[in-house]
């Protein structure tokens, strides 16, 4: 049977028009096409790979301190539906944290010095939790998927190769090139800022901070220039901090009618 192109067109179309979803707390619209249960399937799969591959950390303050944020933030986050797990990996080179899809959040041990506080680390957790709730990740697939045009992209999720899958899913993860935050656009880094501060403020913790975890981040990578240092490489596609805290420093009046210090144990 042959199948004419309008007909091609206007289908794609309808599908296009389905898959079109709103951001939670930002309302922007935008490009979803991957299933809730595929990309919480895949999320599962590249956590525990994670966590096979690194060496996942036993120091009873570091974990136990995540912990205690992950279960602050997760209840702000309201999603029942996600198995929550958090977790260190020990790894001195990655200054890197992230949450995959379904609730799983890794930090690794070299992003603490930044860090600093309970507080700062806060900001690292709203930050990559709101980029699960965004489904940003599922979004730069969708992308993927139209940038192969068609054929391709429905052979890899439509049943295709799962390794062509998982390697989708890496890359619009970060995973593979251990980058992490690096595979978000600056418009969705700055979403995720947005939405970290609102959840930050309603788990009991002050947005205020930050303001000082990227004034930190600044100082450590000595304004974002070059040379050996690994953090200025992990701001290569994200807001420069100057900019990054002007904007935070805007929604601040926002966060802070979310904030509930009553919400700390």
């Amino acid at each position: 049977m042959t199948i004419r192109r309008p007909f091609l067109s206007a289908l794609g179309a309808t599908v296009l028009l389905a898959a079109c979803q709103s951001v939670p707390y930002t309302g922007r619209s935008h490009l979803v096409l991957v299933s809730q249960a595929q990309e919480r399937k895949l999320g599962e799969e590249a956590y525990k790979e994670a966590l096979t591959k690194g060496k996942v950390s036993t120091d009873p303050e570091k974990t136990g301190m995540i912990r205690r944020i992950g279960h602050r933030i997760s209840k702000a986050a309201n999603r029942p539906d996600f198995q929550w797990e958090f977790n260190v990996i020990e790894d001195e080179k990655q200054i890197n944290a992230w949450c995959l899809p379904g609730g799983k959040v890794a930090f690794y041990t070299a992003i603490f010095p930044v860090t600093a506080t309970e507080p700062g680390a806060a900001v690292v957790m709203g930050h990559e939790v709101a980029h699960a709730l965004a489904r940003h990740g599922a979004e730069r697939m969708s992308q993927g998927m139209v940038a192969q045009a068609g054929a391709q992209a429905a052979s890899i999720f439509l049943g295709g190769s799962s390794a062509a899958t998982k390697q989708v899913f890496d890359q619009a993860f970060g995973l593979g090139a251990n980058h992490g935050l690096l595979a978000y656009s600056r418009h969705q880094e700055s979403e995720a800022d947005h939405i970290g501060l609102i959840l930050m403020a309603q788990a009991g913790y002050d947005p205020h901070e930050a303001v000082e975890f990227w004034g930190r981040m600044e100082k450590a990578t000595g304004g974002g220039k070059g040379g050996n240092n690994p953090l200025a490489k992990y701001l290569g596609t994200h807001p420069p901090s100057k900019e990054r805290q002007e904007q935070i420093r805007q929604w601040l009046p926002e966060a802070m009618q979310h904030y509930k210090p009553e919400a700390k144990p």
